[in-house]
């Protein structure tokens, strides 16, 4: 074999051989940074799922037991409050399901995120249950704007760039948020009370949401689809499961509204208390990732069953949890199954309706919303009458149950989950 010689020395099987080492090197360095710019997208929705749903949704929580005490606030008035709030949850995700083309200007992203982040901040700064309403309502449709959004666009992306097994760790933003809120309410108590705790929180919110939209600036916008004769042709296979979403969103909502003030109202345990919701997020946090990997390995139907049936067990076993191991197994067993409950029931949504994963989302979404906004109304007022949440964790429990059995019903389950 005849090898030329260049001035340098190097035969041409050697240059060949260092163009195509650096050339590897260079789509290395090339896949690095595009594994870490895509990592850094998914990082800053992950900040603004803690800062919109963790905080500005599910805050409420722990401090709720904090304005019972400082201010003698009712079941029944907390239950309201709630109510309001899941009612602007659903109203916004309805606006995003009428006007998905809005969805795209900043000026509607970026006014809900400071919406958000202004409702919790000024809770904490009137006596007025009239705006404690408003904001909790307002606040309301701000989560339900910013999390389609951010799921929208984080998703898009992730799928985009070849990475969308990442998307299950968007959600655990949710958790994140709430173990957060959980640690850091307890010190904000001891600074100034209830309305520190708001405060706080809202400051808190402000500071993550600015680096999340740092992190997270490379994005791809939402891109709105049209609804086709098509969506209404699947609406038949989608009813069954919106009526159970309808019934689990009626249920859950009373653990994740009235959970650490009925911690904090049994004797030996109210140190716990807010240390409870730590638990719940610590828990939700692989939930998302946990529950579509176990659907994957026994279908979809079997996995729904076994996180309702998991849930229903934590909400029968707080009725009389009066020890530390049963409180820490009602946070875990609904910190466990909330979120993956959500991820599994939109994504067997979007198989029976291809092409119309908004479509589907909206409509159950909505039936979710119906159920979660009832749901504390209704668990707020028992209580006061009962002086105690016995019956409103009870009809809690049978309405995961009633879910559960509209999901062993429901027959538009694929083959292979049967």
């Amino acid at each position: 074999m005849i090898e030329l010689r260049f001035p340098s020395g190097r035969s041409t099987t050697e240059r060949e051989a260092i163009h195509l080492w650096e050339r590897a090197e260079d789509i290395k360095r090339e896949s690095s940074a595009k594994d870490w710019n895509t990592l850094k997208v998914l990082l800053g929705g992950m900040l603004g799922m803690v800062v919109v749903m963790g905080i500005g949704r599910f805050v409420f929580t722990p401090i709720l037991p904090l304005m019972q005490r400082d201010l003698g606030m009712s079941n029944t008035l907390a239950g309201w409050l709630a109510g309001l709030n899941y009612l602007g949850y659903l109203c916004g995700a309805i606006f995003c399901a009428i006007a998905p083309q809005l969805l795209r200007r900043r000026l509607v992203t970026g006014g809900s995120l400071l919406l958000s982040i202004a409702t919790t901040l000024f809770m904490g700064m009137t006596l007025s249950v009239f705006w404690w309403g408003a904001m909790r309502f307002f606040g309301g449709i701000a989560s339900a704007v910013l999390f389609i959004v951010i799921a929208a666009e984080v998703g898009e992306t992730l799928t985009r760039r070849g990475y969308a097994h990442w998307l299950g760790a968007l959600y655990g933003g949710v958790g994140l948020g709430i173990a957060i809120s959980g640690l850091l309410v307890p010190p904000l108590d001891k600074v100034g009370g209830w309305d520190s705790s708001w405060i706080g929180m809202g400051i808190l919110a402000a500071f993550l949401a600015l680096a999340g939209l740092t992190l997270g600036k490379n994005r791809h916008p939402v891109q709105p689809t049209k609804t086709s004769a098509s969506a209404r042709v699947a609406l038949p296979s989608i009813l069954p499961l919106a009526f159970a979403y309808f019934f689990e969103g009626l249920g859950y909502v009373v653990t994740a509204t009235f959970l650490v003030a009925i911690i904090a109202a049994t004797p030996g345990l109210q140190d716990f208390a807010p240390y409870s919701w730590v638990a719940v997020g610590i828990a939700a946090v692989p939930s998302t990732i946990f529950w579509p990997h176990l659907a994957h390995r026994i279908g979809a139907r079997k996995a729904l069953l076994a996180a309702y049936a998991l849930q229903a067990a934590g909400i029968l076993v707080s009725i009389r949890a009066d020890s530390l191991a049963e409180v820490i197994f009602v946070a875990v067993s609904f910190g466990g199954t909330f979120l993956g409950i959500v991820a599994l029931t939109m994504a067997e949504g979007s198989r029976r309706a291809p092409g119309q994963a908004r479509w589907s989302a909206a409509i159950l979404t909505s039936s979710f919303g119906i159920g979660q906004m009832l749901g504390p109304i209704v668990a707020g007022r028992l209580a006061d009458l009962q002086q105690g949440f016995d019956l409103s964790l009870l009809l809690a429990a049978s309405c995961i149950i009633v879910g559960g059995i509209f999901i062993v019903l429901d027959r538009r389950f694929s083959t292979s989950d049967i």
